[in-house]
C-alpha cells in the first residue's frame, strides 16, 4: 500500500505543481480570462488518463491467462522504462520547472485558446498516462485481492492535491530538488520490484524460460500471507520464492540505476568535473580575453 501511496503522491504532486504554476502565472499577469481553457485541458487529460487505466484493467480481463501474463509483463517493463526516464528528467529540471512552463504558456497565450488547452493537456496528460500505466503495473504486481493498493494510490493523489493547494496559497514552501530526489530514489526501488515481477509474468506466459528455477525459497521464514510478508510485498514487491531471472533482473536494474540517480547532476556527461575545475579558480588566458 505504501508503494502505491508513494506513486500517487509523487506523480500527483508533479501534476499539481504544474497546474499551480500555470494558474498562478495567469493570475499574476492579469490573464484570468485564460484560466478556463487551462482547466478544460486539465479535465480532458484527467479523463483520458482514467479511461486509459480502465482499458488496461477491464480489457486485460477478456484475455486468456497466458495472454494476461504476457500483457502484464510487457506493460510492467514499459512502465518501469517510463518511470525511470521520468525520475531522471525531473531530477534535472526541477529547479527550472517554473521558468520552462512560463515560456510555454507565453507562447500559448500568443496563439489563442486552443493552444492554451493543448498546453495544459500536454503538461498534465503525460503525467496522467504515466501514472495510470505505472499504477496498473504496480497494483498488478502487488495485488493481494484487496482494495488496499488502490486506496494507497487514492490517498497519495489526495495528499498531492492538498499539498499543491497549500503551495498555491503560499502556505507551503517545497524544495523541489530535494523532494524529487528522495521520492525518485524510493520509486527506483519500487520500480525494481515491478520490473522483476514483470519478468516473472513473462515466464508464466512461457515467453521466457526458467519459471521453475528458483534463486531461493524462504516461504517458511517469510510466509506470503503473514502481515510482514504482505508488508514487504506491498512496499517492495518482495517475493519469498523468486526465480533466478527475477533476482538477476532486479540487481541489474537497481544497483546501476540507483547509483546513477544519486550521483551529482551532470556526472555522466562530465559536467561535474568541468564545474570542479571552474570552482578551483581557473582564470581565462589573455588570448581568451582578447
Amino acid at each position: 500500500m505504501f508503494s502505491n501511496y508513494l506513486i500517487g503522491l509523487r506523480e500527483g504532486l508533479e501534476a499539481s505543481l504544474v497546474v499551480c504554476i500555470l494558474i498562478a502565472y495567469l493570475v499574476k499577469t492579469g490573464r484570468r480570462d485564460a484560466i478556463r481553457p487551462i482547466w478544460i485541458g486539465i479535465a480532458v487529460a484527467v479523463l483520458i488518463a482514467m479511461g486509459f487505466g480502465c482499458v488496461l484493467e477491464f480489457g486485460s480481463q477478456e484475455l486468456t491467462f497466458k495472454a494476461q501474463e504476457g500483457l502484464g509483463g510487457s506493460l510492467s517493463i514499459l512502465a518501469v522504462g517510463l518511470v525511470t526516464w521520468m525520475v531522471f528528467w525531473m531530477r534535472r529540471t526541477a529547479r527550472h520547472l517554473r521558468s520552462e512552463l512560463h515560456g510555454k504558456l507565453d507562447a500559448a497565450l500568443a496563439m489563442g485558446t486552443g493552444a492554451l488547452v493543448a498546453t495544459a493537456f500536454l503538461a498534465v496528460g503525460r503525467e496522467g498516462l504515466e501514472t495510470a500505466l505505472f499504477v496498473w503495473a504496480s497494483v498488478h504486481a502487488a495485488s493481494d485481492g484487496t482494495p488496499r493498493p488502490l486506496i494507497g494510490v487514492a490517498l497519495g493523489l489526495a495528499t498531492a492535491v492538498f499539498l499543491g493547494w497549500l503551495f498555491y496559497r503560499g502556505a507551503l514552501k517545497i524544495n523541489l530538488a530535494k523532494f524529487f530526489t528522495w521520492t525518485g530514489g524510493m520509486l527506483v526501488v519500487v520500480a525494481a520490484g515491478v520490473l522483476a515481477y514483470g519478468f516473472h509474468d513473462l515466464q508464466e506466459a512461457d515467453i521466457l524460460p526458467g519459471l521453475t528455477r528458483l534463486a531461493f525459497d524462504i516461504s517458511d521464514t517469510i510466509p506470503p500471507d503473514s502481515w510482514y510478508g504482505t508488508l514487504l510485498k506491498g512496499v517492495f514487491n518482495f517475493q519469498p520464492d523468486p526465480t533466478v531471472l527475477q533476482v538477476t533482473v532486479w540487481l541489474l536494474y537497481l544497483i546501476p540505476t540507483l547509483a546513477l540517480f544519486l550521483a551529482p547532476v551532470g556526472f555522466a556527461s562530465g559536467k561535474a568535473k568541468v564545474k570542479g575545475r571552474d570552482e578551483q579558480g581557473s582564470q581565462p588566458s589573455e588570448a581568451t580575453k582578447a
